[in-house]
Formats: structure tokens, C-alpha cells, sequence
């Protein structure tokens, strides 16, 4: 779906919030969830999406005339099924039927993700391992037989940050995943060439992994990705002339800027975009989502309480930014359960040193206002909604709240169907606030590409220098070692 505001936006949630790692399973969701979510999104009981609407071909789903965007999320195996020519060509028929379009993939975990244990596992095979790079090729190609046929319409496929943190151990390591990431430039080169799709890589720092903040994947680009040698690399690899490399390089990788995780960062979202404009790195994909944000310097006994429930959930990981008094530093905890542990030491702490106020990695979702000592960061979200509204970064917009099976009950009242149609109402009436337009996607005429914005290069690792609360860094646990 498009959204009538500067830029023409895309607009679409990631599937990765139904479960499923088989392409039959996936299949399924999204005949059973996709289709309802967006009659409910487009003018269902509620008609919040003004003057649109109605049903399908098959009468199930959105507006034919108003084509709806798909963020899928496909496992390594759903992808591999997916890839048979029949499955492939039942695929396209079903988005024809419904109305609907794919333009992203979710392409960060390459396993199970749902219903046991996850944690640090979600990251692997990394950017270290040559099944990452054959898993990223298959998506690629998958996505260039989906993506419409616009002129202008360009996809993406959103990744891990490199590696977890305590994987990337020397800068031998960073130099390898910047080869492999050329090696996987080469093959959206030559998707290109024969198909014409326009396909990028976005690279999507979260707490804890390889590239955290955005200057961290600022000095990555700068001194690794964008690189005089990686672009020799490439221009060996695809045949093309060394200008051309440089190009390619910028506009095929780049990064998924995942508001939740920055807001965890402390980071200022504007600032961050406005940083990496002027690096030439291209934000490729933009994901909607908000997080936890808890005020712990009085460990008020309902915030801790309230903390503990969310502390329950044993399938994902949940980092901690801590900042701590004076709005300075800021410390690191790999897991919510081991950052409630460490408050009881934190008593005899010095003046200074005290946590005032935590941001988790907890997708909660976006429309949901918690208020007093515990919150979301909400506020940062729709901050970040009003600068795209006026400022666009990318032409992908993703709702990304995948943790509802973990939410406790409270947070679930009202069914996954209808949070995910409010979440997505929420965002078109900060980003529009008078409806959408989509007719013409899928109909043979252009709609405008993400493209990638390329400027002055700058580079920089530190904490500081992005946001005015970004603080020095201190790590705790297994995602301390660098």
C-alpha cells in the first residue's frame, strides 16, 4: 500500500509475526491472517482507511484497485520450497487474486522462530558463514520473480547486523563479511541485468550484535563495505567498469533502520538518518516498531513487577540499554532477566552511577500508549513517523512486531488480526491522515524507487556524536566482548 505523503511510501507488516518455517505453513498464515489484516487495515468493521477498500477477486481480501504490500519472512526451507516453479507460479496467482504485492522480505532469521528458544541463535549462519551468503542469494532471486514490474519499484531483503557481537573478534572478521557482502552485490548485479528488478541488501544493527549504532555501521561501511579494494572486488566479479562497482555498492547495500532498536540505542532518530545520508548510505527499509522504556531509579515495585512478566518470555532475546544518572553513560545487558539481576548490586552504586532509565528490545505494539514509570518508546517512533512524513528516507515502510505469541495476556486483548490493522491505521494516520492511494502497483506504471541518498562521506565508530543522549558504552554479559 501507498501512502499519499512526500515520497509515495510503501506501506506493509513483516509475516514474521505468524509462525511458520515451512512454506506450507507460511502458506497458510497468510491466507488466513495476511488477507484478514488487510480487509480489516482497508475499510473493515472499523473503516478507518477512509473511502477505499473492499474485497478481492476471491472475495476475501483487500481492493484489487487498492494493492496492498506483503513484508514476507521466509525461512531458509520455506525459501527453498518456495523456489519450485509450480509453488512459485501458485504464489503470483494468489497475490494477483487478493490484491496484494510483495516488495520486501525479512530475511534476518534463517531458522525456526517461533515456539522455543531463539536468543542469540536468531543471528546465525552470520555474515561469517557462506550459507548466509547462498540464504541472501536465494531471497534475492526469489524476490525478482515477485517483485511487480514497475519501473521505479525497488525491493529489499532486510538481514542480520554482520554477526553477534562476541562473534566479530578480530578485523579480519569485519573484512570477511564486507567480502561476502560483495560477493552477494554481485549476484543483485546480475539479477538486475537480466531482469531489470532493482534488489538491495539492508544490513539491520540491533543491541548487542556486530553493528549496533549507527555509527558503528557508519565505520563499517565507510572503512569496509564501501572500500576501495571491495569495490576492485566487485568490478572484477560482475564484469563492470570500476565507477559502475563504486555505484553498485552504494545502491544495492545499505541498511534497515528498526526504530524500536534505535530508540533502545537512545539514539535521535532524524539525527541517525541525517548521518548516514551524508555517508552515502542508503536506508533501504524503514521498520515501524516501539520497544520498552522503564523508569527504574526509584524500582518502583509495580514497573519491577510489570518487568518480570515481560522478563518471562525464554524464546527471545530482550537486550537492556541502561542510561544511568545525568543522562551519561550508558551500560549494556545482553538479557532483560540479567539486567533485573543486576539492579539489586546497583544499591550501593555511587552517586552517578545509579540506572535512572532502561530501553528494551521488546517489539511491543505501536499503538498501545503504557504510561508512569513503565512506557514504550512510542514518542520516539512517532518523531521518527513526522521526519519521514516531511523528509523521506526510503521508499519501505515495515510495522515489525513479531513478539505477540510472547506478549503477556494483558498486551494480546483484542486478537492478533485486529492489533495488527490498529498498528497499521496508526501509522497512516500520522504519516497521511486522509487515506492512502495503491492503484498503481501492478498496473504498469512506475511508483517510484527506494533508491539510496549518497553524499560527503563520513565515518566514525563512537557512541557519542549521533543523538543527544547516546553516552559512552559499558557492556554486560556475552554481548560485552568486542
Amino acid at each position: 500500500m501507498r501512502l499519499a505523503c512526500a515520497g509515495a511510501p510503501h506501506l506493509t507488516y513483516c509475516t514474521n509475526i505468524h509462525a511458520g518455517e515451512t512454506w506450507s505453513e507460511v502458506k497458510q498464515s497468510l491466507e488466513t491472517h495476511l488477507l484478514a489484516i488487510w480487509s480489516r487495515a482497508t475499510g473493515g468493521e472499523e473503516g478507518a482507511l477512509r473511502g477505499q477498500g473492499g474485497r478481492g477477486a476471491d472475495g476475501v481480501g483487500p481492493s484489487a484497485r487498492r494493492r496492498c504490500g506483503v513484508g514476507l519472512r521466509l525461512s531458509a526451507r520455506a525459501a527453498a520450497e518456495l523456489a519450485e516453479p509450480a509453488e512459485l507460479d501458485a504464489f503470483r496467482d494468489f497475490l494477483e487474486r487478493n490484491g496484494l504485492y510483495v516488495f520486501t522480505l525479512n530475511g534476518f532469521p534463517y531458522g525456526r522462530f517461533h515456539g522455543a528458544a531463539v536468543k542469540e541463535r536468531v543471528y546465525l549462519p552470520d555474515w561469517l558463514d557462506e550459507e548466509r551468503l547462498a540464504y541472501s542469494n536465494l531471497l534475492a532471486t526469489l524476490l525478482a520473480e515477485l517483485l511487480p514490474a514497475n519501473e521505479g519499484l525497488m525491493g529489499s531483503v532486510s538481514t542480520v547486523p554482520g554477526a553477534f557481537r562476541p562473534r566479530v573478534r578480530t578485523p579480519g572478521d569485519a573484512a570477511a563479511m564486507a567480502r561476502r557482502l560483495v560477493e552477494h552485490a554481485a549476484h543483485l548485479v546480475e539479477i538486475r541485468r537480466r531482469t531489470g528488478k532493482h534488489i538491495a541488501l539492508a544490513l539491520e544493527p540491533e543491541p548487542c550484535c556486530f553493528l549496533e549504532t549507527t555509527p558503528e555501521a557508519i565505520g563499517f561501511f565507510t572503512d569496509h563495505v564501501f572500500a576501495p579494494e571491495r569495490a576492485r572486488e566487485l568490478s572484477a566479479l560482475a564484469g563492470m567498469s570500476l565507477p559502475d562497482a563504486e555505484e553498485a555498492l552504494r545502491s544495492h547495500l545499505g541498511l534497515c533502520f528498526d526504530a524500536c532498536h534505535m530508540a533502545v540505542e537512545f539514539e535521535d532518530a532524524p539525527a541517525s538518518l541525517a548521518a548516514l545520508r551524508a555517508a552515502g548510505i542508503g536506508v533501504h527499509k524503514v521498520q515501524l516498531s516501539a520497544g520498552l522504556r522503564a523508569r527504574v531509579a526509584e524500582r518502583e515495585p509495580a514497573t519491577m513487577a510489570r518487568l518480570r512478566a515481560y522478563a518471562e518470555d525464554v524464546v527471545y532475546l530482550h537486550q537492556v540499554v541502561e542510561r544511568r544518572e545525568g543522562g551519561g553513560e550508558l551500560v549494556r545487558y545482553l538479557d532483560l532477566p540479567e539486567a533485573l539481576a543486576s539492579l539489586e548490586g546497583a544499591k550501593a552504586a555511587p552517586p552517578g552511577a545509579q540506572p535512572e532509565e532502561w530501553r528494551v528490545h521488546f517489539h511491543v505494539p505501536i499503538f498501545r500508549e503504557l504510561e508512569g514509570t513503565l512506557a514504550t518508546t512510542q514518542p520516539e517512533l512517532a518523531t521518527l513517523l513526522s521526519h519521514l512524513r516531511d523528509s523521506p528516507a526510503t521508499q519501505h515502510l515495515e510495522v515489525e512486531t513479531y513478539t505477540w505469541d510472547v506478549l503477556p495476556e494483558d498486551q494480546r486483548r483484542g486478537g492478533l488480526v485486529e492489533a495488527v490493522a490498529r498498528e497499521l491505521r496508526w501509522v497512516e494516520e500520522r504519516m497521511v491522515g486522509n487515506g492512502s492511494v495503491g492503484a498503481d502497483v501492478g498496473e504498469g506504471r512506475g511508483v517510484g524507487g527506494g533508491g539510496h541518498e549518497v553524499g560527503a562521506s563520513s565515518g566514525g565508530r563512537a557512541d557519542s556524536g549521533v543523538g543527544a543522549n547516546s553516552g559512552g558504552r559499558v557492556d554486560r554479559g556475552a554481548g560485552a566482548e568486542r
